[in-house]
């Protein structure tokens, strides 16, 4: 891959790597800080890139940089201030977008990932698992699943009010 085929990949791959991260991470520095991240190994790794294949090596790259991520994070978890009248319990949910949301987030990363990289981005079951590092069957089962739990969470009204 040349210069000139790095920079018409960071401009047709950069937004919707961006919004695969962000959709998984909700925090936007760190969504950003990845798609960075995986665009800078693929500015090292160049050469042995192949222009053709350069989206699936940018989706992999951020995926496994996002899973990092995601298991680092959960090791730590900061909080600036404590206030008496905080509430412990969750606010109720309004709006459709709320309760999509709140159901996604049901879903652990790997189900998350799958989801967004078939149903969003529009991959094929291979490409997902080549992303992923999944084999085919596996992708579908995972994502089957994931879907199965997404319906049984908005099914139940006390999710939706």
């Amino acid at each position: 891959m040349n210069d000139h085929a790095y920079n018409t990949c960071v401009q047709s791959h950069a937004d919707r790597i961006y919004r695969f991260v962000l959709k998984n991470l909700r925090h936007e520095q760190d969504a950003r800080d990845i798609v960075q991240s995986a665009f800078e190994k693929l500015w090292i790794g160049r050469k042995e890139v192949n222009e053709t294949t350069a989206r699936n090596y940018l989706f992999t790259i951020a995926y496994h940089l996002m899973i990092d991520h995601i298991r680092k994070s959960k090791r730590v978890v900061y909080r600036e201030s404590f206030e008496e009248n905080e509430s412990l319990l969750p606010e109720p949910r309004t709006g459709l977008r709320e309760a999509l949301d709140a159901a996604f987030f049901q879903l652990n990363e790997t189900q998350r990932s799958l989801v967004l990289l078939k149903d969003y981005e529009g991959y094929s079951y291979a490409e997902i698992g080549a992303i992923t590092g999944l084999n085919e069957s596996q992708v579908k089962v995972y994502l089957h699943r994931a879907r199965k739990q997404l319906k049984n969470y908005l099914v139940k009204i006390e999710n939706c009010i």
